[in-house]
């Protein structure tokens, strides 16, 4: 049980430099992610969510990232193939958001309008 949601906790969001303040996710975000989790009922594993500026750069992030406003989180969703993650989610936020597709992972943020990628 989360203290964010049903299903996911802060320390899910945290950075993982071990140093840095934690930026709590925006609601909207942990709403996203308790739908996927939902939609596939299946542990969704959180592999990124905040990052400090420090902790970015050193992964290769985006100057930019989302990541470091802590709006977005990098997850995959047990016995879920990515592809099939990246799929709902796309057609479900259709026109909204930040969805980026990767081989390993799908990347989702909640940027004020829209952009989509394709690192597969």
């Amino acid at each position: 049980m989360g203290d964010l949601s049903r299903n996911f906790s802060r320390a899910e969001f945290k950075c993982k430099c071990g140093k840095c303040d934690q930026v709590a996710p925006p609601h909207k975000l942990i709403e996203l992610m308790q739908d996927v989790r939902d939609h596939f009922d299946a542990t969704v594993t959180v592999h990124s969510g905040h990052r400090c500026k420090a902790y970015n750069a050193s992964v290769g992030g985006v100057s930019n990232s989302q990541h470091i406003l802590g709006t977005a989180c990098d997850f995959t969703v047990k016995g879920v193939t990515n592809n099939d993650v990246q799929e709902y989610v796309l057609k479900k936020y259709k026109g909204s958001f930040g969805i980026g597709r990767y081989r390993n992972f799908t990347h989702i943020d909640v940027r004020p309008g829209m952009a989509r990628w394709d690192n597969r």
